[in-house]
């Protein structure tokens, strides 16, 4: 099969010729139609990572997978539902299987856990191989695209998991602003949901791109409010302009740059949420007394589990999820990585095969 394999870091992915695996007996073979760029792909290559986990060369990133399964281990169950020729997505993050946080269902954050595109398989491959309790069968007879799919395993969840700790902190509801931050692969879904989930609240896109803003008041934020070259003060006064109060409730913050938390922080009402999904920068810097004295809480929410990536699956199944996409083949793979380190994606890029 083919793979666009990471042999080093800070170096171009290298199309070979590799053989296609061998599955367990409790694994199903997926062939793989979509896999979803992440900025997080393009953080690995570039060695974000590496303080934090030692990678074995080489490896194949893609941890956004939609496929069908092409091959099923002998000891598969039927009671799994699962049959080859179905069209799958993959669930990342993949227990241990042991720890409580397996046992309760968060499996992508055991901390003996592998992913997929973390390792010798991931979704910039023909195949991969993958246990099949981390499989979800996509039910819509075919009319779900695989470059739609693929997104909603990261970019399409990650901000649902995140908006979903809001919620249940009691952080959304009417009468509240929920703005959302950096519109970008997140970002674009972020927006849906929090008009989906907030029962509500009005929903303020905050960002530094017209066209992505635009998209986002498509998608179904009520203000857009673009900070370029803006004081804290000028946003201020325009949330309130916008959106009757110049504080937050709740933030969903899709960037995790530096200077755009602190402006979240800077914004917030007493008792207000902050969830983080996004990664662009690796140090947080909040003034501690506020943080205490106006009672804020702050979240952190990393990727989702099988729960909340049914959920979402369930809502594009109904038609309530849109996309924003460019789509390129497997032998444009180091020429889209430089568009993301560019920011030159609006929405999310995704290879197909």
């Amino acid at each position: 099969m083919k793979a666009a394999r990471m042999h080093g870091y800070k170096q171009p992915l290298v199309l070979e010729e590799v053989p296609i695996p061998e599955i367990a007996a409790d694994e199903a073979l997926v062939r793989v139609k979509a896999a979803g760029m992440c900025r997080t792909d393009l953080q690995l290559i570039d060695g974000y990572f590496e303080k934090y986990a030692q990678m074995q060369f080489p490896l194949t990133p893609g941890h956004e997978i939609a496929g069908e399964i092409d091959r099923i281990g002998s000891l598969v169950p039927k009671s799994s539902g699962l049959s080859e020729g179905d069209q799958v997505v993959v669930v990342g993050g993949w227990g241990d299987g042991t720890c409580r946080h397996c046992q309760s269902g968060d499996t992508q954050i055991c901390e003996h856990g592998r992913w997929p595109g973390f390792g010798p398989y991931g979704g910039y491959s023909e195949y991969v191989p993958v246990p099949v309790k981390y499989l979800i069968k996509v039910n819509g007879g075919g009319s779900l695209k695989p470059e739609e799919l693929a997104p909603l395993t990261d970019a399409g969840l990650t901000p649902y998991r995140g908006i979903k700790k809001l919620r249940d902190a009691g952080a959304l509801g009417p009468d509240r602003v929920v703005a959302v931050f950096g519109i970008g692969g997140l970002g674009t879904y972020a927006v849906q949901y929090a008009r989906l989930l907030s029962g509500g609240a009005t929903v303020v896109a905050f960002a530094r791109n017209d066209e992505k803003l635009a998209i986002a008041k498509d998608y179904g934020a009520d203000q857009a409010i673009n900070i370029t070259g803006k004081s804290v003060e000028d946003i201020r006064k325009e949330l309130n302009r916008v959106a009757g109060r110049g504080q937050l409730d709740a933030v969903i913050d899709c960037a995790g740059a530096e200077d755009m938390i602190k402006l979240g922080f800077s914004l917030l009402a007493p008792g207000a949420h902050y969830s983080s999904v996004g990664l662009v920068g690796d140090r947080i810097d909040i003034p501690l007394f506020p943080f205490v004295a106006r009672e804020y809480t702050y979240h952190g929410s990393f990727w989702g589990n099988y729960n909340d990536l049914s959920e979402v699956m369930a809502l594009a199944e109904q038609g309530k999820i849109r996309h924003t996409l460019k789509v390129g083949q497997l032998d444009d793979v180091n020429e889209y990585i430089e568009l993301l380190r560019g920011g030159n994606v609006v929405g999310r890029a995704v290879l197909t095969f």
